[in-house]
C-alpha cells in the first residue's frame, strides 16, 4: 500500500471547511470595560445561537484591597441573579519570596445547591498597580431548557501579600431554564479597571 502526503500547493487551495466540520473559533459578541463599575453584565447575546460561550476577563483590578471577583447567572434577562450553583474549587499558589507553595482544594470557595455569587480568584485580590486578575469562564449550552448549565473558570491573580494564584472553578447552575445572562462583581467594592469579552464558540 502506498503512503500518501499532502502536497503544500493542494493546501493552499482550500478556501473554506465543509459545513459538516465545525471550525471551534471564537467570535466576539461584546465586549465591556470597566471604570469604577458595581458591576459588568451581560444581558443580551446568551442565546441559543452557540453550544458554549466564553467570557475572558483581562486585568480586572479591584478598587478595594483583599477582595474576591465574582458571578452569577439569571434565567430572566438579568432582573434577578440568584441561579442555584453546586460548585467545586482548588488552586496552586507560589509568592514571591519562594517560602510559600501549595496546591489545595478550597473548601470554603464551593457552593452545595447555593443561590450565592461564586468566587472566582481563590484568595484575596490586591488593589496595589501590580495585582490584578485574567482569566476566563466557559458556560455550556446555556439556552437548554432540558439539562442543567455547566461551566468551568480559571484564572491567573495576584493577592496582596504578593502571592501568584491559579485558580481552578467548576460545577454547574441547577437549573432547567435558560441562563440569558451573567453578571460579574467584586465581593466588596467596585471593579476599578478592566475588560471583559463574550465570545460564541461555533
Amino acid at each position: 500500500m502506498a503512503l500518501k502526503f499532502a502536497v503544500n500547493n493542494s493546501l493552499s487551495a482550500i478556501t473554506s471547511l465543509p459545513s459538516s466540520i465545525s471550525g471551534g473559533a471564537l467570535n466576539l459578541i461584546s465586549t465591556q470595560t470597566a471604570s469604577g463599575s458595581a458591576t459588568i453584565e451581560f444581558t443580551t447575546g446568551i442565546d441559543s445561537t452557540y453550544d458554549s460561550y466564553v467570557f475572558k476577563f483581562i486585568d480586572i483590578h479591584p478598587a478595594t484591597d483583599d477582595v474576591s471577583f465574582t458571578f452569577n447567572m439569571s434565567t430572566d434577562s438579568g432582573s434577578n441573579y440568584n441561579v442555584t450553583k453546586t460548585t467545586t474549587a482548588f488552586r496552586a499558589y507560589h509568592d514571591e519570596a519562594d517560602t510559600a507553595t501549595a496546591l489545595e482544594y478550597q473548601a470554603t470557595r464551593d457552593l452545595a445547591q447555593s443561590t450565592d455569587f461564586q468566587i472566582l480568584t481563590l484568595g484575596g485580590l490586591g488593589n496595589d498597580n501590580d495585582q490584578n486578575v485574567s482569566g476566563s469562564l466557559t458556560l455550556f449550552n446555556p439556552a437548554s431548557t432540558v439539562f442543567v448549565k455547566h461551566f468551568i473558570a480559571r484564572s491567573s491573580t495576584v493577592q496582596p501579600e504578593d502571592y501568584a494564584i491559579d485558580s481552578f472553578v467548576a460545577g454547574y447552575a441547577n437549573t432547567t431554564s435558560a441562563v440569558n445572562a451573567i453578571q460579574f462583581k467584586m465581593s466588596s467594592g467596585n471593579i476599578d479597571d478592566g475588560i471583559i469579552k463574550m465570545y460564541g464558540v461555533s
